[in-house]
């Protein structure tokens, strides 16, 4: 009885050590790093998002941009810091062909990460075109490619957007140039003035400027059409069976940070997707809102790490 009594009372005392750093954190402002350019996707909900966790939590969430690299410099800064909760990342899924597209990381992207909560899935990208190129349709964009020099543009090389240009390129049996820029706000501006002629990219960023006629889309990679723009035709009915990775957002803090405040951080990233305010911002840039825990975050990064590692290979992409 003694014994039992003593072993109820350890566990008693590691369960209130463990949850002990979550009952005051934050206590002080938390910097969020987000490994894009200002104005892009993810920096859009990341500031939506982080607004909304400093009001319920107490201290200010800001966001810091460290753009370049596919996010790996963000990354960087984030395992490089300590492990309690004041520095996290926020990236959209850009980062997970990562560890298959670069030879000497400085991080293991599943190993020194904690994913802490998906902001929400987005399931498809916008198939953009400049209206000078006389293509209107997916089909009349690959008989143009087949005549033609076609050039494309993304983030740089093994970036998501990079992958699923490729594998439409070879799906389509088409042959395209890529042009790798430093960031996706960089790849819209080459498109508008007609030094390249397709990209595809998440719908956020692009909204307006396809809506103003600047910029024509000619199909979504989605199940299901991109509920801001119902008209644009799906590219798998001009090529079935054709099917690319989504999109998501995602919070994480450094591998080792007590769980208990992981797991606090999801919770408050959940009620924080329920605010009429932020969920419109997720809504109308497209995002399902995602209700995981922290364990089931964890579960669903490391298959998206691994399925973008079957997809660089499909699509033939060398590490650099």
């Amino acid at each position: 009885m003694r014994h039992s009594t003593i072993v109820a009372v350890a566990a008693l005392a590691l369960a209130w050590t463990s949850a002990a750093p979550a009952l005051d954190y934050p206590t002080r402002p938390v910097r969020v790093i987000v490994g894009f350019a200002a104005g892009s996707g993810p920096d859009v909900l990341a500031r939506t998002l982080s607004a909304q966790l400093g009001a319920d939590l107490g201290h200010q969430f800001y966001v810091e941009n460290r753009p370049g690299a596919n996010g790996t410099l963000g990354i960087q800064v984030v395992v490089q810091s300590e492990p309690d909760g004041h520095t996290l990342l926020f990236s959209s899924s850009s980062i997970v062909p990562v560890p298959y597209v670069y030879k000497n990381l400085s991080f293991d992207l599943v190993r020194d990460l904690a994913p802490i909560a998906t902001v929400g899935i987005l399931d498809g990208y916008l198939m953009l075109v400049n209206p000078a190129t006389p293509v209107h349709t997916v089909p009349e964009f690959i008989d143009y490619a087949k005549q033609n020099r076609v050039l494309y543009g993304t983030p740089g090389v093994g970036n998501i957007l990079h992958l699923v240009t490729e594998l439409f390129r070879i799906r389509a049996g088409i042959s395209l140039d890529h042009i790798p820029y430093k960031g996706a706000s960089e790849v819209g501006t080459a498109l508008l003035g007609g030094n390249i002629h397709v990209m595809f990219v998440t719908p956020p960023s692009v909204l307006h400027l396809v809506k103003e006629g600047r910029l024509r889309a000619i199909g979504y990679t989605g199940a299901k059409p991109f509920p801001e723009l119902p008209d644009v035709p799906l590219v798998r009915d001009a090529l079935p069976g054709f099917s690319v990775p989504g999109s998501w957002g995602m919070f994480y803090a450094p591998a080792k940070t007590p769980p208990a405040i992981v797991d606090k951080l999801n919770a408050a990233v959940r009620h924080a997707l329920e605010v009429p305010a932020v969920a419109k911002v997720t809504r109308t840039s497209g995002y399902v809102p995602d209700g995981r825990s922290a364990a089931e975050t964890a579960a669903f990064f490391r298959q998206q790490v691994e399925a973008a590692g079957e997809a660089v290979r499909a699509a033939g992409i060398q590490p650099n």
